[in-house]
């Protein structure tokens, strides 16, 4: 192959087709997302893979998965359609009469309490930007930033060998909570034990993920026996009507239900919570930069996430809990690259590669039986 032939025949829909196939795993979602046939996109990879003289996927009965090759090529293509559509995008705004589109990826435990705010600030600065906003899991908007599907996702830090070519600025730190509806038969006083869980339907995230691995810390710590039954759910609104209308107990981050808490709908039950606490922060690419749209919104989730931790430390000072000052941090924390505080080094400007020396609470999936969980599950 001749690299200069090579070069010359390499085209857009290539490219677009390679990435669409690495992301979903498959031709047939690749082609609903780019919404051309199937035929067209296995046509289009095969033209790419005869242009580059390799095989880029090992095509199977489990879909499409990049081999060597399509892992090596995969950023480098990336990287030209973000390059591509960061200029089309600077040509499109005109002073602002120009709409600019953006697509992002928000964990649906945090969009409920960040979104609000930064829409609303963001938009202030760009009134006709189009965002695009995608919600999953946390594996699944990494696998959507490394594609180039979206430009920067606001997630948790995962294993070094997930956030391999990925940034985490650390925003803030926020626990995981049990919480019943109001009036609830847990909420009424302290518990004699916690073992009256047990009672009532659980519903737990799903497996695998950090704020599982949470929840199944707090089950075990209250030395709650094995769960019998419980319903796996990420989706908010749906944990939230199990708890309003089954009488469930819902472990969930808190962020994700401020407006209930605020406004007595849902109440956290009285159980020791310390050690769950979660880091979230700005996920981006480090083989590219974001586009002036994508600098405005991320300068938007800054803001919104520097103002939530204002007001956390002042709500601890109020309550006569907030021992250490807001301000600096202490010799031990001083020169560590990843904020670990909450209270003190949320928001703080940290880029660095997350798969160098970063080490965060063990995210490798667990049996049921040692994570305090067993035999019926239900996923949502």
């Amino acid at each position: 192959m001749q690299r200069s032939l090579a070069d010359s025949r390499v085209k857009f829909r290539h490219l677009q087709c390679f990435l669409a196939v690495a992301q979903f795993g498959g031709v047939q979602k690749a082609a609903q997302s780019l919404s051309i046939t199937q035929p067209a996109v296995s046509k289009t990879v095969a033209e790419l893979e005869e242009i580059l003289g390799v095989r880029l996927f090992e095509r199977g009965r489990h879909g499409a998965v990049p081999t060597r090759e399509g892992q090596l090529f995969m950023p480098h293509a990336s990287a030209c359609v973000s390059a591509l559509r960061q200029g089309v995008d600077l040509l499109a705004r005109v002073e602002g009469e120009a709409a600019a589109t953006l697509d992002i990826g928000v964990l649906p435990t945090v969009a409920t309490s960040l979104v609000p705010p930064v829409m609303r600030l963001f938009g202030e600065q760009w009134p006709n930007a189009i965002v695009r906003l995608k919600t999953g899991s946390n594996t699944e908007l990494l696998e959507r930033l490394k594609a180039g599907a979206i430009e920067f996702a606001v997630g948790r830090l995962a294993d070094p060998e997930r956030m391999v070519g990925l940034t985490f600025e650390q925003l803030y730190s926020e626990p995981l909570v049990a919480v019943v509806r109001a009036g609830h038969a847990l909420a009424s006083g302290p518990l004699s034990s916690a073992t009256r869980l047990l009672e009532f339907s659980v519903v737990v995230p799903p497996y695998g993920t950090l704020i599982r691995q949470s929840a199944e810390s707090l089950l075990r710590a209250w030395a709650v026996p094995p769960l019998s039954s419980f319903v796996e759910v990420l989706s908010v609104s749906v944990g939230r009507a199990l708890a309003l209308e089954n009488d469930a107990v819902w472990f969930v981050p808190r962020s994700a239900i401020e407006y209930e808490l605020a406004h007595g709908l849902l109440v956290p039950l009285p159980l020791p919570i310390a050690g769950t606490e979660e880091p979230v922060g700005l996920i981006l690419r480090s083989d590219t930069q974001p586009t002036p749209v994508g600098r405005a919104l991320i300068d938007a989730v800054r803001k919104v996430a520097r103002e939530r931790l204002a007001r956390h430390v002042q709500a601890r000072a109020e309550d006569g809990r907030g021992k250490r000052p807001a301000k600096g941090r202490t010799k031990r924390d001083a020169g560590n690259d990843v904020n670990v505080d909450a209270g003190v080094d949320a928001g703080v400007d940290v880029t660095r590669d997350a798969s160098q020396g970063l080490t965060p609470r063990a995210t490798k999936p667990r049996g049921d039986k040692a994570s305090g969980t067993s035999r019926r599950k239900v996923r949502l």
